[in-house]
């Protein structure tokens, strides 16, 4: 059976119901505080840890008075101006007596379309949690519009699970797995424990219904646990209402999960490697002999460049007698590299006028 036992990485997406009381439209303070316990105790046994949190626009209806009812878009971009600050705060007043530094980061799924903004995104992720940094994760959407945003904020967990190479991701929601049927309407209506593969007949049981504060339903929580497993990444659903979601799902709490066939690196590596290469980065001996070693690819490495690449795009890399050693995502642009190859990286300011990242290709980002 899964379990949370073996996660390493672990993204929790947590839901404005959870957060927000549907009637009063105020913060669960009590609720707030046992889970920040959860996320200590995660990190104490040497988890890393990302929130993907919603409710800036349930508390930011409330300080402004809004209805419960739909709002419109200019509405929820200020609703959610107003929440965004409110969240935050909960958020850094819940986990700091765990001695627990927290970040804000918002997102909108442009972030992840454009492959630039994907890898600055990878990238400020990854550093906030070597850093020892809890990054708290939510849509932006005091700018999202229907055009861009991601609709709920499942699909963004999964996202972000993608993103940082998560093994685990943890829906909290308000129903405690995927059922057969809606189980409201249905009384015969089971629920899976574990679900291995998302088969036509299971995406046939998904509905649509949510509650009132939420956005996400069965079919959004089945794409998102496309993305996850397609990234190497486990996925639950289970219930968060109770006080000390984590330790209950731990304990044995009714749940679904939906299991992934690969780890995250292998899934990431398979992603790459499928990739059509935009141009070509030749690597002197040295180079290579440092490749299969398992570093990162630096600019000092590089003999030669063609092609017209952007960054993040993917390129072939290649062996000085023409041999494609296989593919990675370019972290400069074609013209950028062409400059700073054969280089240092401590010269890639002098040479290109600005700042740069060390490696031209990191180790994660390339398919051997």
């Amino acid at each position: 059976m899964a379990s949370l036992t073996t996660a390493r990485r672990l993204v929790v997406k947590i839901g404005s119901a959870l957060l927000v009381d549907r009637d009063t439209g105020a913060l669960r303070q009590d609720w707030l505080t046992a889970l920040a316990e959860d996320v200590a105790q995660r990190r104490s046994s040497g988890v890393q840890v990302v929130l993907v949190s919603s409710g800036s626009i349930a508390l930011g209806r409330g300080v402004l008075g809004l209805p419960p009812s739909d709002l419109a878009l200019e509405q929820s971009q200020a609703a959610a101006a107003v929440g965004q600050i409110q969240l935050a705060r909960a958020y850094e007043t819940a986990l700091a007596p765990h001695g627990i530094t927290t970040a804000q980061v918002l997102m909108t799924l442009e972030d992840s379309r454009d492959r630039r903004r994907y890898l600055n995104s990878r990238a400020t992720l990854e550093q906030l949690l070597s850093f020892g940094v809890l990054p708290i994760v939510n849509e932006n959407d005091t700018v999202a519009t229907d055009e861009i945003r991601f609709g709920d904020n499942d699909r963004l967990a999964a996202q972000i699970a993608a993103t940082i190479g998560a093994d685990t991701l943890v829906l909290l929601s308000d129903v405690d797995g995927f059922y057969s049927g809606n189980p409201a309407e249905d009384p015969a209506a089971k629920r899976f424990d574990v679900i291995d593969e998302i088969t036509p007949e299971i995406e046939a049981m998904a509905g649509d219904a949510g509650s009132g504060l939420s956005k996400g339903g069965m079919k959004t929580k089945l794409m998102a646990a496309k993305t996850a497993t397609a990234a190497g990444c486990q996925m639950v659903i289970c219930h968060g209402a109770a006080l000390r979601p984590l330790r209950a799902l731990d304990e044995g709490a009714p749940a679904t999960w939906f299991a992934a066939t690969l780890d995250p690196q292998t899934a990431r590596k398979r992603w790459i490697a499928a990739m059509k290469p935009l141009g070509a980065i030749v690597l002197d001996d040295g180079a290579v002999a440092a490749l299969s070693r398992g570093n990162s690819l630096l600019p000092a490495g590089v003999h030669a460049v063609s092609g017209a690449f952007g960054r993040g795009d993917p390129v072939a890399i290649t062996a000085p007698d023409g041999r494609q050693l296989g593919l990675g995502l370019s972290r400069y642009t074609a013209d950028e590299t062409d400059a700073i190859k054969g280089h240092h990286s401590t010269e890639i300011e002098a040479l290109l006028g600005y700042p740069g990242r060390a490696a031209l290709i990191h180790r994660d980002d390339m398919a051997l």
